[in-house]
């Protein structure tokens, strides 16, 4: 079974190292170096983003101009050859065993489409921590439901990985989304094909930055307004988000 990794990037010359060497660190414990692929989609930086994923022998940079996320995501996708394809953010890194996780799962769970799990913010004080384990707690509460009624499931933008064939089917990534709903929308398109999975036990570590800039509460009632706007209404709430470097 393989596996790619599409990591879209918008001038993350600080963070982009450390998220390619957690990974390229997992596939090395495993020994999956033929069966894992490593995509970086340079999408129109002007720091030094791409020379620093150049040092990377085991690391595909690709070029994407048209600026925005879901079209980074959309032309990795494109490029990708892996029967699963693992979307993580350029300012993610993967705790031990992500990868481990991720593959007994697939091979486990009957008709699995999508997994996903939560973030963990690296800078965060123990009560930030707190606020984001109950928006985490709350969302899955809806998540059963929404799951139960095949309305839709939940994934976390940053952390999740589909099933080529069925994502495919789902009708991949959708670009007229700029940012807030993306992740609801491909879980309401996503779990027509199959099933799709959020648990606990796959935590990623990432950046808290927008949600310290933007604040955690102001960001928590934009996630929760997009998410039902995009179940029941079909269309973000939000149409414009910042860019936190």
């Amino acid at each position: 079974m393989k596996l790619s990794f599409v990591i879209p990037a918008y001038n993350e010359e600080k963070t982009i190292e450390n998220c390619l060497e957690s990974i390229l660190a997992e596939v090395d414990n495993l020994g999956l170096q033929k069966n894992v692929e490593v995509i970086v989609v340079d999408n129109a930086s002007i720091d030094s983003t791409a020379s620093i994923c150049a040092k990377f022998s085991e690391v595909k940079l690709i070029k994407e101009s048209e600026k925005g996320p879901n079209f980074a995501r959309a032309r990795g996708f494109r490029e990708a050859q892996g029967e699963l394809v693992a979307n993580i953010d350029a300012d993610n890194s993967l705790p031990s065993g992500w990868l481990e996780k991720v593959l007994a799962e697939f091979r486990s769970v009957d008709n699995l489409v999508g997994l996903s799990g939560p973030l963990v913010y690296r800078e965060f004080n123990l009560g930030q921590n707190f606020f984001v384990k109950i928006f985490y707690y709350l969302g899955y509460i809806f998540y059963l439901l929404n799951n139960f009624l095949k309305l839709g499931s939940m994934v976390q933008g940053g952390n999740y990985v589909v099933k080529r064939s069925a994502f495919e089917k789902a009708g991949g990534h959708n670009t007229a989304i700029n940012f807030y709903g993306d992740d609801s929308d491909i879980s309401r398109r996503l779990i027509k094909f199959g099933k799709v999975k959020f648990t606990f036990d796959l935590p990623i570590y990432s950046s808290g930055r927008r949600l310290l800039a933007e604040g955690i509460i102001v960001m928590g009632i934009k996630y929760a307004i997009n998410y039902f706007w995009i179940l029941y209404l079909r269309r973000p709430f939000s149409k414009r988000y910042n860019n936190y470097r």
